[in-house]
């Protein structure tokens, strides 16, 4: 639904996009960077911050009134509720650090960018398409895309692999909006549902392995097992 309202002129309307866009960009980026997890959960909220405000900013422009809900939406949960779980979920899980990822720090940049290299070669077509100011960002969502997968399977800590998936998330939200001027209103809140849903288990079960097995280190998990 469209309704009148401020009408944001495109010279700074693309400053605006580009902001959001390379906060969102940086965020996913320092994650490779840190090992405390506890900065990991903050910069997961900043994420959310940016992929609110990115949301917001094509809702103003296209004057849609929906539009801007769903953003302030996804910044109450993506960077208020989903990082207060996780933050409970490390305090449960008594671990502060990613102690020895899969991959080193400098070898895992090195992986970023060349991520970043492929997501811009695949964006191309679809660049061509429509090229807007909106699509022209879609490079850097399926950068953050391809980054969340790299550290679901390159870290060892459950909070970490969790932060990865939603990384994961956060890019498809926002090829979504950027693509399509996002989805309806119900689907994006049955999204939401899910991915707190799956948090809350995450929660439960860190807190349970804490209690049984002393660490959340799923490798020495698998030592035990075995």
């Amino acid at each position: 639904m469209t309704e009148t309202m401020f009408t944001l002129p495109s010279s700074l309307y693309v400053p605006l996009l580009d902001l959001a866009c390379g906060a969102f960009l940086l965020t996913g980026m320092m994650v490779l960077w840190r090992r405390d997890l506890a900065a990991i959960v903050r910069l997961f909220a900043l994420q959310g911050i940016a992929l609110a405000a990115l949301i917001v900013v094509l809702g103003v422009y296209e004057q849609d009134v929906e539009l801007v809900a769903v953003g302030l939406g996804v910044g109450a949960l993506r960077a208020g509720l989903l990082p207060y779980l996780m933050r409970r979920a490390l305090i449960a899980g008594g671990a502060g650090r990613e102690v020895r990822p899969v991959v080193n720090v400098a070898t895992s940049l090195l992986v970023a960018a060349v991520l970043a290299m492929l997501a811009y070669a695949v964006a191309q077509p679809l660049i061509r398409l429509s090229p807007t100011p909106a699509t022209q960002a879609v490079p850097i969502a399926l950068t953050v895309l391809l980054v969340g997968f790299f550290v679901l399977v390159t870290r060892r800590r459950a909070l970490s692999q969790v932060v990865g998936f939603l990384l994961m998330d956060n890019a498809i939200t926002m090829t979504a909006f950027l693509t399509t001027s996002g989805v309806p209103l119900v689907v994006e809140l049955g999204i939401s549902m899910d991915v707190l849903l799956a948090v809350l288990v995450f929660q439960v079960l860190t807190t349970r392995m804490r209690a049984a097995f002393g660490g959340t280190d799923l490798d020495e998990l698998r030592e035990l097992h075995d």
